[in-house]
């Protein structure tokens, strides 16, 4: 594919790459289910739930599992069982097209009905969670569903906004989302600008992934490089080539 997909701004945009590259820690052979399951998991641990105060549930973006395994369709269809049986749920986070964030179901109610202790809009929340279906395979719900079927008031649905678990997404439906997220997806953002400029800086625009995870950060960086470096690595925002002293990560041309 070799259209220009826009990152945040004008000057984060890049190339998509024609070919498969290979990603470092890449599988070929052996995924499966209980693979992808396990690079769920794995990945949420790099998740740093300490800078959010606990309040946020682990959240992993799906094009982090690409760097780890080539197959897309395979991790796509593995995600999608996940969420059929109602372990899983997907939030579109927004500041991407692509930006799609998982959570395990679990966990996403847990923190957010922790969240609305002592707050007017809890028993809201509570029979928004109820009626959530589940499995929810669904990104967004409809101003129909959510009186007809769902059975909500507009005066309930205010308050399902005000809450945090919809948001607005067009004048008659809104998405499903993650209260007080807004933090994490500013985070993500700056962070994700700093190590591309880290790896730009770098001599010929290109660097070892050994050294980067080693380097020093700028304040700019709140998560772990790792976190960072599978999602720049399964955005395509560099490229990633073996090499006998090691995984190289080069800048894709802007």
């Amino acid at each position: 594919m070799n259209r220009k997909r826009a990152l945040i701004s004008d000057a984060f945009k890049v190339k998509r790459f024609r070919n498969e590259t290979q990603k470092f820690g890449a599988v070929s052979k052996g995924d499966g289910p209980t693979d992808i399951r396990s690079t769920l998991e794995t990945l949420m641990t790099l998740f740093p739930r300490k800078l959010f105060n606990d309040s946020l549930p682990q959240i992993v973006m799906k094009h982090q599992l690409y760097s780890i395994h080539n197959d897309k369709t395979l991790v796509d269809k593995e995600l999608n069982k996940l969420r059929e049986q109602g372990e899983l749920l997907m939030f579109q986070l927004g500041f991407d097209a692509d930006a799609f964030g998982l959570v395990f179901s679990s966990d996403y109610k847990a923190k957010v009905l922790a969240g609305e202790d002592g707050r007017a809009t809890r028993a809201t929340v509570e029979k928004f969670l109820e009626k959530l279906p589940s499995p929810c395979t669904e990104l967004s719900f409809s101003k129909d569903k959510m009186l007809k079927e769902f059975r909500f008031t507009d005066s309930e649905i205010t308050q399902l906004v005000k809450s945090g678990v919809l948001t607005v997404r067009d004048a008659g439906s809104w998405w499903l989302s993650i209260p007080n997220s807004g933090k994490f997806t500013k985070y993500f953002i700056q962070g994700r600008k700093a190590v591309l400029n880290m790896v730009k800086k770098s001599k010929y625009s290109e660097v070892l992934k050994t050294e980067l995870e080693e380097r020093r950060t700028t304040s700019h960086v709140k998560f772990q490089m790792k976190y960072h470096i599978h999602d720049i690595v399964g955005a395509e925002l560099v490229e990633s080539i073996p090499t006998t002293s090691g995984t190289l990560l080069r800048c894709v041309d802007s």
